[in-house]
């Protein structure tokens, strides 16, 4: 079960929300991310700025709320929508992909089956086993397109093995296959399919050191610390020659709504949160099928 953490600043007219998600695998926590809002607090009631934020804290999952709620503020005191003031064209409809969880082939290959009407579904995997999970998929939905999420658990010669594999299963993306801390042998192999940096890619200062490693990054706002540091990698990314991935970890339309600002040049989409909850939040993202629609000002920007 998802714990988001909400922040809510309000100058006596205006209310600015922003959410993120703590996620253990950076040691993050529910708790820790309270802490250190909390500490920071008479920094926020000073009007604190989003640049100097970026200097105040680190990136990761409390200053992803604060830079949200700030950019959310500044929206409803300036009457602008939120894509304006960040330089960005209009939001549009986006076309999601669909997770299907990790499991046994024929359980992914049913779940597929009931989702083979969507463009595009993701496959969490794990290493043994992953072909006959893609293979089962690939049967239950031909006409999806198949991003795989190996989710740092393969090696060199796995992906050597099954990436050609993939290939010929509709596997258009394979999602940060090796760990993080020993992905460097990438930029020495074959990529018969597009590879795309997750855990690997957290902020701009990352693109230089991923280049040649991978073909895309990965961009969630929970890992860059807030929409303003998504926009400066967006920009570093697409600078270096690498294609963009737009996600999010498994919180509510709050904390999707600002992503959908980086989608207009997004090559995926992967903001199926909301879809995954068994209730989501007043004013919610709509949802037509895995077609996205703009948030309201009511939820956010």
């Amino acid at each position: 079960m998802s714990e988001p953490v909400v922040v809510e600043i309000d100058d006596g007219k205006h209310v600015g929300r922003g959410e993120c998600l703590p996620y253990p695998r950076y040691g993050e926590s529910v708790a820790g991310v309270v802490q250190v809002l909390e500490a920071h607090a008479d920094q926020l009631t000073r009007g604190i700025r989003r640049e100097v934020l970026l200097e105040a804290l680190p990136a990761g999952a409390a200053r992803n709320a604060l830079d949200c709620a700030l950019w959310d503020l500044e929206a409803k005191q300036s009457g602008l929508p939120a894509w304006r003031l960040a330089g960005v064209p209009e939001p549009r409809p986006l076309t999601t992909a669909y997770t299907i969880s990790l499991g046994e082939p024929e359980e992914m290959a049913e779940a597929a089956r009931a989702e083979a009407h969507r463009p595009l579904l993701k496959l969490k995997l794990t290493g043994q086993g992953d072909l006959e999970r893609v293979r089962a998929v690939h049967d239950a939905a031909p006409d999806s397109v198949l991003i795989a999420d190996a989710n740092e658990a393969w090696t060199v010669e796995t992906f050597s093995k099954l990436a050609p594999l993939f290939a010929d299963l509709g596997v258009a993306m394979i999602e940060q296959p090796l760990p993080a801390d020993h992905d460097a042998a990438l930029a020495e192999l074959e990529h018969p399919v597009a590879v795309c940096a997750d855990e690997s890619c957290h902020t701009s200062d990352d693109v230089q050191r991923l280049v040649g490693r991978y073909d895309l990054i990965n961009i969630k706002l929970d890992k860059t610390g807030g929409l303003t540091e998504a926009l400066r990698l967006r920009a570093a990314a697409l600078g270096a020659g690498l294609g963009i991935m737009v996600g999010c970890m498994v919180g509510t339309s709050l904390g999707v709504a600002p992503a959908t600002l980086l989608g207009a040049t997004a090559s995926y989409v992967d903001l199926d949160a909301p879809l995954l909850l068994a209730k989501d939040r007043e004013h919610g993202i709509t949802f037509d099928g895995s077609v996205l629609y703009p948030p309201v000002r009511e939820l956010w920007g």
